[in-house]
């Protein structure tokens, strides 16, 4: 029988972790946003580091508790899968910051803030859903947590048609075309990431209910 929650009931040492980690992904899609629609970048690039730190530590911090406590081998791969998941949100949008500070006067005009929008707002649930292992795995509110998830993904990708179609067809420079593409797709992938968490915070409830 899967003995996550009762493992978790140790202090709570989990729960708590895999929690505080969801939250770095989240404010990591935040400042995401923020320097999408601010010209001001320098704060925002400090927030990101701060939460890429703290979300590189938690990560590291799970990975000892796992170390440091009795856990069956299904129990390990479970919350090894939620550690994984959830780091590579703030990974793969810090790789989306640095790449945008470098060419963002090249890119000016180009709207990457309502995609980023989309971002922040499955971020969001991601973080209801690691608390929704908390209270007991169930799996109906999981359910409809994880029909958001999906969907916020279908909105970001209908997004992509209006910038794209302007890049290409309307658009005659080539290059800046390729390096729009390429950050669409960085946010395109930290989207998928959230779902990836989703992915497995649901597989976990749906064995186990």
């Amino acid at each position: 029988m899967f003995s996550l929650q009762a493992m978790f009931g140790k202090g709570d040492r989990f729960y708590g972790l895999l929690e505080q980690s969801a939250e770095a992904a989240g404010e990591s899609a935040r400042a995401l946003r923020e320097l999408v629609s601010q010209t001001d970048r320098a704060p925002v690039m400090a927030a990101f580091a701060s939460s890429r730190a703290r979300e590189k530590a938690l990560a590291a911090q799970i990975s000892e508790e796992l170390v440091n406590t009795f856990v069956t081998a299904l129990d390990r791969e479970d919350i090894e899968a939620l550690n994984a998941a959830l780091y590579k949100i703030p990974k793969t949008v810090e790789k989306f910051a640095e790449r945008y500070t470098i060419v963002a006067e090249r890119l000016a005009g180009v709207d990457f803030a309502q995609r980023a929008l989309v971002l922040e707002r499955s971020a969001e649930v991601v973080v209801e859903m690691i608390g929704e292992l908390r209270r007991g795995l169930r799996i109906d509110p999981v359910k409809k947590l994880q029909d958001r998830l999906q969907a916020l993904e279908s909105e970001g990708d209908k997004m992509l048609l209006a910038p794209y179609r302007t890049l290409y067809v309307e658009g005659n420079d080539a290059m800046r075309a390729m390096l729009a593409k390429d950050l669409f797709e960085l946010i395109e992938k930290a989207i998928d990431k959230c779902r990836d968490v989703g992915n497995v915070v649901y597989s976990i409830v749906l064995k186990n209910s």
